[in-house]
């Protein structure tokens, strides 16, 4: 095991896990052999939410109806990530199955943001930006299904990159939304989210939906480049264009998210990039269009978990169905059962043109808006979430009002495009977020922007945990 995880590693993270509450699973020496002895990442430790699949540890996703399960096998970009040197850490705390804004619908802990012990560190990838933000790992890799990955680094003071969907294998990811999710990866730094993102990526046999990176990749960049000589023929200095939809700055946004949003166009714009509002009129349907689909592929991708094929069996079952009605009564929680009766629903018969046909056919409609805005401008800055980090109870931990300020996090997943959270803003001791979005597989313009405004304004330190 590398000497950077020795005794005194161990004790230094479980003391600020104790504080936070992080990791369901700590335990680097569980996958170190797993990790190569030298590589691009070596001497870097890594926490993984406990959806995806690592050999040897638990594989809960937050359930009950999973307490007690032990990987067989890893995922692949887990596996990527050992081979450069990266050393897993353990497993970290999310909602139920990826459901949720907050990491409160976690069956096991609760975990709390680093920079405020009341209030939550976002979700469903809570536990894994609390990990990094609390300096227990370097970097954490999480699941983005409608903004997993971004909101808990905004709440956080993080770097959350969403990739665009294909970037990255799937395989080893527990399905919630299979036409959504992707795994993203939160760090303190631009550099380390690209230098992850940078082994991770690429095409696996083994996640038909991947995609190889250089092909891929190679009508953005062609594009940027043909966009970039056209400026500069018309005298055009900015090095990127960035657009601000109207939309998102409208009515919906706390004071605090507003004021750091201009912020963030008075910083872009002092880096030499030009910033110019856009139309994206689709975004008014997104959060809709978001929760039939989502919940839709949920009610199915979750139908293997029945105390059967998988899952805790309930005792005191007469026959199978009675069997099945128990084990998921009893090991699923509420946000989760609830998704599942409403993904049920939308795909009855007699529903489906009316519920979820529509909705795929509003997700053309909003990728088609994406594709006409990124002829015009290079990236689009939004806001992450409308509101800092709240306090467990508030209002604004309302399951619907979570449900609602989706509205800025699951475009990205609907379009299928790559997504960057960025820290902006303390407000009150609080961290706060912005996003870029870009064409599909040009996440390096996220961070060649990114890297400008992370030396105005660096990830914060929370201090002591």
């Amino acid at each position: 095991m590398p000497g950077s995880l020795d005794g005194s590693w161990r004790e230094r993270a479980s003391a600020r896990d104790a504080a936070v509450g992080a990791f369901l699973q700590l335990d680097p020496s569980i996958g170190a052999a797993d990790s190569a002895a030298s590589g691009p990442l070596s001497g870097t430790t890594f926490g993984v939410k406990d959806n995806i699949a690592v050999r040897g540890y638990q594989l809960t996703c937050g359930s009950r109806l999973l307490e007690g399960v032990v990987s067989p096998y890893t995922a692949t970009a887990v596996e990527r990530l050992q081979r450069a040197g990266a050393v897993v850490a353990g497993k970290t705390n999310l909602d139920e199955f990826g459901m949720g804004s907050s990491t409160e619908n976690s069956a096991f802990k609760r975990t709390l943001n680093p920079f405020d012990h009341g209030r939550v560190p976002g979700g469903s990838s809570g536990g894994s930006a609390a990990a990094v933000a609390a300096g227990i790992v370097d970097f954490a890799l999480g699941s983005d299904t409608g903004g997993s990955v971004r909101q808990p680094a905004s709440f956080c003071g993080l770097f959350g990159l969403k990739p665009t969907y294909g970037a990255v294998s799937r395989y080893g990811l527990v399905a919630y939304a299979s036409s959504l999710e992707v795994i993203g990866v939160l760090a303190r730094s631009v550099d380390l989210v690209e230098r992850v993102f940078a082994v991770m990526r690429g095409e696996d046999p083994r996640d038909h939906s991947s995609l190889p990176w250089e092909s891929a990749a190679r009508p953005a960049r062609a594009a940027k480049a043909a966009k970039a000589a056209k400026g500069g023929a018309r005298g055009k200095t900015a090095p990127l264009c960035v657009g601000l939809p109207r939309e998102c700055a409208g009515e919906g946004l706390c004071p605090e998210v507003r004021r750091t949003l201009e912020a963030t166009k008075e910083r872009l714009a002092g880096l030499g990039h030009a910033v110019a509002e856009v139309d994206l009129p689709t975004l008014e349907h997104v959060v809709a269009a978001y929760y039939v689909i989502a919940t839709a592929e949920a009610s199915a991708n979750l139908a293997r978990f029945d105390g059967i094929r998988y899952g805790r069996r309930a005792g005191g079952a007469v026959n199978p169905e009675e069997l099945v009605l128990a084990s998921r009564s009893a090991g699923f929680g509420d946000e989760v059962k609830l998704r599942i009766l409403l993904g049920t629903y939308v795909l009855r018969s007699g529903f489906q043109d009316q519920y979820y046909l529509r909705a795929q056919k509003v997700r053309t409609a909003i990728r088609a808006d994406f594709a006409r805005v990124f002829d015009s401008v290079d990236l689009l800055l939004m806001p992450v979430y409308p509101v800092p980090p709240f306090a467990p109870g508030s209002a604004e931990a309302d399951p619907f009002a979570q449900k609602l300020a989706d509205v800025y996090t699951c475009s990205a997943n609907l379009a299928g495009l790559p997504a960057l959270a960025f820290p902006a803003a303390v407000e009150a001791g609080l961290p706060i977020g912005m996003q870029l979005l870009a064409p599909p597989f040009a996440e390096d313009r996220l961070f060649e922007a990114c890297r400008g405004l992370e030396k105005i304004f660096p990830s914060p330190d929370p201090g002591a945990p």
